[in-house]
C-alpha cells in the first residue's frame, strides 16, 4: 500500500509520533515483540503502561485529538502503540495508526480482532527506522465494536515468520474516547509515575543479575 502524503495524513502521522514521544520519552521500539512482551503484554500487571487517553492539541490549521494505548515491554521498549486520530479542520477525517516494532513482514500487514471475532486487516502505510505503522479509516462501527468489546488483539509477523499477537484491554476505551482530553498536568504526573516505575523496575533487575553472578562465583 502507497503512504499517502496528503497535509491531513501527514498531520496524523506527526501527530501520533508527537504524543508517542512525549508519553514515552525513555521508550525505544523493541526490534521484536517476540522477544520484549508476553502475547498478552496488556494483562500483564508487572509491564509498565498508562491505559487508554486523550490527547488534543493544534497542529497547522487542524484541530487534531488521538485516543491512544502504549504497550511496552518491561524493559522500557514500546511494543504497539495504538492511536485513533480525529482531524478536525478544513478536510475532516478520522483514522486508525497501530505501530509495532521493524523487522515485520509487510504482505500480512497487521491483524485487527476484537474479543476474538473475525480478524481485519490493516495494512502498512509506512515503515521506518524505528517502526512500522498500519492504518485504516476509522469508522463509527469499528468504534462501537471497540466500546463494547473486552480486549482487542493486534498481530504482526515478523521476519522469522512468526505471529506476535498483542492483547490489549478495552477497559476505560469507551470513557478515553466520550471524554475530555487529559491535562497537562495530569499527563506529565501519568508519565513520571510510568518512568519511576521503569527505573524501579530496571534496578531490581540488576540487583537480580549481580545478586546471581555473585552466587555462581560461591559455587
Amino acid at each position: 500500500m502507497m503512504f499517502k502524503t496528503d497535509n491531513k495524513m501527514r498531520a496524523g502521522l506527526s501527530a501520533l509520533a508527537l504524543m508517542i514521544g512525549a508519553a514515552m520519552p525513555a521508550a525505544a521500539f523493541a526490534q521484536d515483540a517476540s522477544n520484549a512482551a508476553p502475547a498478552d503484554g496488556a494483562s500483564d500487571p508487572n509491564q509498565p503502561r498508562l491505559g487508554w487517553y486523550k490527547t488534543c492539541a493544534k497542529q497547522d490549521d487542524a484541530d487534531i485529538c488521538i485516543v491512544q494505548n502504549l504497550i511496552m515491554a518491561n524493559n522500557g521498549q514500546l511494543v504497539t502503540a495504538v492511536g485513533l486520530i480525529s482531524v478536525d479542520g478544513k478536510v475532516n477525517r478520522k483514522i486508525l495508526q497501530i505501530s509495532v516494532p521493524t523487522a515485520r513482514l509487510i504482505p500480512p500487514g497487521i491483524t485487527m480482532q476484537v474479543d476474538g471475532g473475525k480478524g481485519q486487516k490493516l495494512d502498512y502505510a509506512v515503515c521506518l527506522p524505528d517502526k512500522c505503522t498500519a492504518e485504516v479509516p476509522l469508522t463509527d462501527a469499528m468504534i462501537a465494536s471497540l466500546k463494547k468489546g473486552t480486549d482487542v488483539t493486534f498481530t504482526s509477523v515478523n521476519f522469522r515468520r512468526a505471529p506476535n499477537p498483542i492483547k490489549i484491554s478495552l477497559t476505560g476505551f469507551g470513557a478515553a474516547y466520550d471524554g475530555p482530553a487529559i491535562s497537562d498536568s495530569k499527563l506529565a504526573e501519568s508519565q513520571k509515575s510510568l518512568q519511576d516505575s521503569m527505573q524501579k523496575k530496571a534496578e531490581e533487575a540488576r540487583k537480580k543479575l549481580e545478586d546471581a553472578q555473585k552466587a555462581a562465583k560461591q559455587q
